[in-house]
């Protein structure tokens, strides 16, 4: 780009990067809502997932840890707390494990992070990393994945309560929540960005945050499908259906 986008442009940009590549396109989410994944097919999903809700309130606690601006620094840390929640039993961690203990994961284990792929921690810890390293704009337009979420977890808490039986008002709550907590952060994201990210070379650079995003969440879901699906490689210290806890 020689010149810079408006901020409309640029918003018309990072919408198209989810209707192109937000990995409810990928084939493990296919089978996922359609009822077509076995319980050990579920219950590694739910495992690796933990561990990228599990990095999320470290993501933006780096965030948070280069921000000067009181504000930005008040407005950002309620995301900690949708994650962390403001005691034990609290939290989206918390009703991330209760959907755990409902497909019959053990806590203590799904905690230790045992059986996480390789792959999964690889990508979630680069995230972690691009949060804590590249510039602010793109730090915070990495968040930007939270424009789409809201039609997946609608589609998601659908899909499960018709297709599995694990499925139910308590093991839903996270996605329920999520209907609610991710309008709120997007809607401060995207007006960040679009006022911060102002020359060409910034307004690339955060195009660039979001395609980085979508690709690490979508290599999460590779990695799921090649060990659990086809052809079915689980490599050496990963999860096991029916043999690890």
């Amino acid at each position: 780009m020689s010149q810079p986008m408006s901020a409309d442009e640029l918003e018309r940009r990072l919408r198209a990067i989810g209707a192109e590549r937000y990995h409810d396109r990928h084939p493990f989410h296919t089978l996922l809502h359609g009822g077509r994944l076995d319980k050990g097919q579920v219950q590694a999903w739910v495992l690796n997932r933990y561990y990228y809700q599990s990095r999320i309130p470290m993501k933006d606690a780096a965030l948070i840890s280069r921000v000067e601006d009181p504000a930005l620094r008040r407005q950002w840390r309620g995301r900690i707390v949708d994650h962390d929640g403001c005691g034990p039993g609290d939290g989206g961690i918390e009703r991330w494990l209760v959907l755990a203990e409902g497909v019959g994961l053990d806590r203590a284990y799904v905690m230790s992070t045992a059986g996480v792929l390789a792959a999964t921690r690889f990508a979630v810890d680069a995230y972690v990393r691009f949060v804590r390293e590249r510039p602010l704009v793109e730090a915070v337009a990495s968040s930007l994945t939270e424009l789409f979420a809201p039609a997946i977890h609608r589609e998601r808490i659908a899909s499960l309560l018709e297709h599995y039986d694990f499925a139910n008002e308590k093991t839903m709550a996270y996605f329920n929540r999520r209907l609610e907590e991710a309008p709120k952060d997007v809607e401060f994201g995207l007006d960040y960005v679009r006022r911060e990210a102002r020359t060409p070379e910034q307004q690339q650079g955060v195009i660039d945050a979001l395609i980085f995003k979508t690709d690490m969440l979508w290599a999460q879901l590779d990695a799921l499908y090649a060990a659990y699906v086809e052809p079915g490689h689980i490599p050496p210290g990963a999860f096991v259906p029916g043999k690890d806890p």
